[in-house]
């Protein structure tokens, strides 16, 4: 099981929390996404087939765009 944080800058409210948090958890292999709007970051844990690819891909498409 791989686990990273990721910089999301576009997080400001609850909104953005759960729209994050709905769109990542749907993804085969996500085991966990948590997303603060405090500190406007995403933690995911996932396992194959989900890549860092996949989960930034995932961001950009609902335009929170995740800084490397």
């Amino acid at each position: 099981m791989t686990k990273a944080t990721l910089s999301v800058p576009n997080i400001s409210c609850g909104h953005c929390v759960s729209a994050i948090e709905t769109e990542l958890a749907e993804m085969e292999g996500v085991a966990a996404v948590e997303a603060d709007a405090e500190t406007k970051t995403v933690t995911v844990q996932w396992d194959a087939p989900t890549t860092m690819e996949h989960i930034r891909a995932a961001l950009n498409e609902i335009n929170y765009p995740a800084r490397p």
